[in-house]
């Protein structure tokens, strides 16, 4: 008969504002209990919760727990590691907003036993989902991320404006090219001038903002940080301007043609893929229809190649 496996053991940081009686005794029965190194957290969200395996918050009440959604950086922290709240009484409303910023499980403070087993579930659904976001989450032939994982970084974004309003700009970016590339010299050299349009488009930003791609002439890029909507189009114009110059395949020069659309949070809505979808058509709609805040620029191949790795 096989061992049964071992689990791993779970670090987990407690935090709790009011210091109540409630959750000492509950962390002093977690301690005893083997896979669980329980911890009292000091740094608020930023601290030693930021390199947990879990984060327990607690709300000891039903006041305390209807303010925990507007905790800033409890969006991020949800995002990156498990968060369990553990309440002294229930609220709905509260709970709802809580899953709906990430939060892996809701349970009462009064069960060490129930609480034990609702960390370590956190843990291996966020492992589990870590797994699943990198196996579909990027485009092979460039190593962007795809659409899915736009979505969903704009989903946890505009969860995070809505507690610190600041604009969010998504740019998508039409650039005709690649299948007359795949026509003239192969799949793989079309594979080739997607990834270098990729490169050229990273260069042209920050860390912090996200470029992906939505297909084989699609690509978008979700500014983060802004300090006004507007400057949305400036990047834009950046992003068309590092196309310009022309790319190398095979040895051979390639032109490409780009064209950009452009939507805003919150002034465009507060749904990511609504987002996400005006700004495809806007794209789209270039060369037919210059309306409705669409942008083009139209490049052809004059001279040397760009700067590239040769393709």
């Amino acid at each position: 008969m096989n061992a049964p496996n071992r689990l791993p053991t779970v670090s987990v940081v407690a935090i709790d504002d009011s210091g109540s009686a409630t959750l000492r005794a509950r962390l002093a029965e977690l301690v005893r209990l083997p896979g669980l190194d329980v911890q009292a957290g000091a740094g608020g969200l930023t601290g030693a919760a930021a390199q947990a395996d879990v984060v327990l918050l607690h709300a000891a009440d039903r006041s305390a727990l209807a303010v925990l959604p507007a905790r800033p950086g409890l969006a991020a922290l949800a995002h990156d590691r498990p968060v369990v709240v553990a309440c002294g009484e229930p609220d709905d409303a509260a709970e709802t907003e809580l899953l709906r910023l990430g939060i892996e499980a809701i349970v009462g403070d009064r069960d060490s036993a129930e609480l034990a087993r609702a960390l370590r579930h956190a843990f291996v659904r966020k492992q589990l989902e870590r797994t699943a976001r990198t196996a579909y989450a990027t485009d092979l032939a460039t190593g962007l991320p795809h659409e899915a994982q736009l979505l969903e970084h704009m989903t946890q974004l505009i969860a995070l404006r809505e507690r610190e309003p600041a604009p969010l700009v998504l740019i998508v970016l039409r650039v005709d090219g690649v299948a007359q590339a795949a026509a003239r010299l192969g799949d793989e050299a079309a594979n080739v001038l997607r990834r270098k349009i990729a490169v050229r488009l990273r260069g042209g930003l920050r860390a912090s903002d996200v470029v992906a791609s939505l297909g084989t002439d699609l690509y978008a890029v979700m500014l983060g940080r802004v300090d006004v909507a507007g400057d949305g189009d400036g990047v834009a114009g950046k992003l068309l301007r590092a196309l310009e110059q022309p790319f190398v395949l095979a040895g051979q020069p390639c032109s490409v043609q780009a064209a950009f659309g452009l939507a805003s949070y919150p002034a465009h809505g507060k749904d990511a893929a609504r987002l996400l979808q005006r700004a495809a058509a806007q794209a789209a709609m270039v060369g037919a229809d210059d309306g409705g805040g669409a942008q083009h620029s139209t490049f052809s191949v004059l001279g040397g190649a760009a700067n590239d790795e040769p393709g």
